[in-house]
């Protein structure tokens, strides 16, 4: 058979290969690690390999826990199920109705247009409004649907700025006849071409800006992207006195840093691709004016057709503004929350989702009348929702704190603890850079809930070996794995931009690779100044203290079982 055909047939079948290889070839872990952490271990790196190819759907790899656990002896079916749908599970689910209910009503095309109403139409302002609009939708929609939504709005001001994009691209060859001898006719055609270069790479700027916005914004809330809720999750499970991070306390922590980072990313896009210049600040007359003030009806057009604001628009408005100050004010930490006027313990965020969506099942769509005939329409159907709500990542979530659950059972947390203890001589300030880049650099193949999926119950036993406040770990691995900017595979949005035909991976490497850097170092910088007083990072918590205390008396129970048998 022909080496070339043979290599394309096998690459066809490489998810098949996978599938049936990854079980044999992990084998011989059951054989060489204790027998109750082997298995564990076992069937973590069989969904981790699973995750990381997609040999199956994510949400079928995240039930296998369902299926291996009970069958080998790790965990019985009663404890592997029910954390499929923990309170975490809830917060996410309300977050996911909400933002359908934004979207059914068109909520946010109003915000994103007004929005760049406001920051006006010189390039690299309106890359901010871009950016701004972005990241502020994505804290409580998908980052996948916020990206979808901006591009459009984006495409639609390009092209009123300078024109159709073929004839852009066309004026970007080089046309000049080295064998005419008219200097001022080459002297005209270098200026089109130059001009147009510059236009392409605003272009450019415009539509990588877009999903990394989406991905920054999304880690300023719990419920702007699922590690962020796995992070909840897994505390809980490992960790169940500790109650630091609630939708609040994360809120006053993330935001501050993703305002940084968002600012910082501006600059360095705005430099790349030309936004960054005198015209910033200063008015010119030239063909550039007019082509902003065209920029400019268009906006203004694309929001006076959305008309004036609608009973529909207002209550949803209302509903969210309420959503987001009930969640969090709560419990924010720094100030006495509502939480205290109800029993200790029994109103979570998950308790105070729920409430407020549920209203928007029977809240009317249109001002009640009693002179009209309209017929009753809430705010939101459940076919609206089962249709907006992505059932897989739940599952998704589910599988993590699954696999959570497993690796504290089992023991496998704290086996994998005794072998990260040269790590204890890195100071705890460059372990959060390292983590951070390992993770940062490692979702730009795998899926960002996956991988934090995969990595967290590590770093949380790194942390207490290494004595260490856990979520001085935990905090800057989740962050850093919504950072995923250099690859179109990485994220959903980066996939989204660059199927539009625009950019090349080129661009998203160069651009990203120092939006990478640049992330790293903001939350460094978070983590060692507010976040270090905010959650008290410098001392090792008492509610991290009863993991380790039972590692601890196992070993001791084991030292003395072999003294005795000695």
């Amino acid at each position: 058979m022909d080496p070339q055909k043979f290599s394309r047939k096998l690459w066809s079948a490489r998810k098949q290969l996978i599938l049936m290889l990854a079980p044999l070839l992990l084998l011989p872990l059951l054989f060489v690690v204790p027998p109750k952490e082997g298995k564990c271990l076992y069937v973590v790196l069989l969904m981790a390999v699973y995750w990381c190819t997609e040999a199956l759907p994510l949400a079928v790899t995240a039930m296998l826990p369902v299926c291996l656990f009970p069958t080998m002896g790790i965990l019985p079916s009663k404890k592997v199920c029910p954390q499929y749908f923990l309170e975490t599970n809830f917060l996410f689910l309300s977050g996911l109705v909400m933002a359908s209910a934004i979207e059914e009503w068109g909520l946010h095309r109003r915000i994103a247009l007004k929005v760049l109403k406001i920051v006006g139409v010189k390039p690299a302002w309106l890359i901010l409004g871009m950016m701004i609009t972005s990241s502020f939708l994505s804290m409580w929609l998908s980052n996948t649907a916020t990206t979808a939504m901006m591009l459009p709005i984006a495409n639609a001001i390009l092209e009123s700025l300078f024109g159709n994009l073929e004839t852009l691209k066309e004026n970007c060859k080089d046309k000049s006849d080295p064998e005419e001898n008219i200097p001022l006719q080459q002297k005209n055609l270098k200026e089109v071409r130059k001009e147009a270069e510059y236009q392409m790479k605003v272009w450019k700027g415009f539509l990588i800006s877009i999903p990394y916005a989406a991905s920054i914004g999304g880690t300023a809330t719990l419920t702007g992207t699922a590690p962020n809720l796995i992070l909840v999750g897994q505390l809980k499970s490992y960790f169940p006195e500790c109650d630091l991070i609630n939708f609040g306390s994360w809120f006053v922590f993330a935001f501050p840093l993703m305002l940084l980072f968002l600012i910082l990313g501006w600059i360095w896009i705005a430099f790349l691709y030309g936004g960054l210049n005198t015209r910033l600040c200063i008015s010119k007359h030239d063909e550039r004016e007019a082509a902003e003030a065209k920029a400019k009806a268009v906006i203004d057009e694309d929001y006076k057709k959305l008309g004036p604001i609608k009973f529909a628009e207002g209550s949803i408005t209302f509903f969210f503004i309420m959503f987001a100050i009930l969640l969090f004010t709560r419990d924010p930490k720094f100030v006495t929350g509502w939480s205290v006027f109800f029993t200790k313990g029994y109103v979570s965020d998950a308790v105070t989702g729920v409430i407020i969506i549920s209203i928007l099942f029977f809240f009317p769509s249109q001002c009640p009348s009693l002179s009209s005939n309209t017929p009753y329409v809430p705010l939101l159907s459940w076919r609206k929702a089962q249709e907006c709500v992505p059932w897989n990542i739940i599952l998704l979530l589910g599988g993590g704190f699954a696999m959570a659950k497993g690796c504290e059972e089992s023991g496998l947390a704290v086996w994998i603890g005794n072998h990260l203890q040269p790590l204890a001589q890195v100071p705890p300030a460059v372990a959060v850079i390292l983590i951070t880049a390992f993770i940062a650099c490692f979702t730009e193949f795998a899926s960002n809930t996956a991988t934090i999926i995969i990595f967290l119950p590590v770093i949380a036993e790194l942390a207490i070996r290494v004595n260490v406040n856990p979520l001085y770990f935990m905090i800057p691995a989740t962050t850093g794995c919504s950072y995923a900017f250099m690859l179109p595979v990485s994220t959903p949005p980066n996939s989204i931009a660059f199927a539009s035909g625009h950019l090349m991976v080129k661009d998203m490497v160069k651009t990203g690779f120092v939006m990478n850097i640049l992330g790293i170092l903001c939350v460094s910088l978070a983590m060692n100044t507010w976040g270090l007083h905010m959650f008290s990072l410098h001392t090792y918590p008492d509610w991290a203290r009863p993991l380790n205390a039972s590692s601890a008396t196992v070993a001791t129970h084991a030292m003395a079982t072999m003294n005795m048998t000695g």
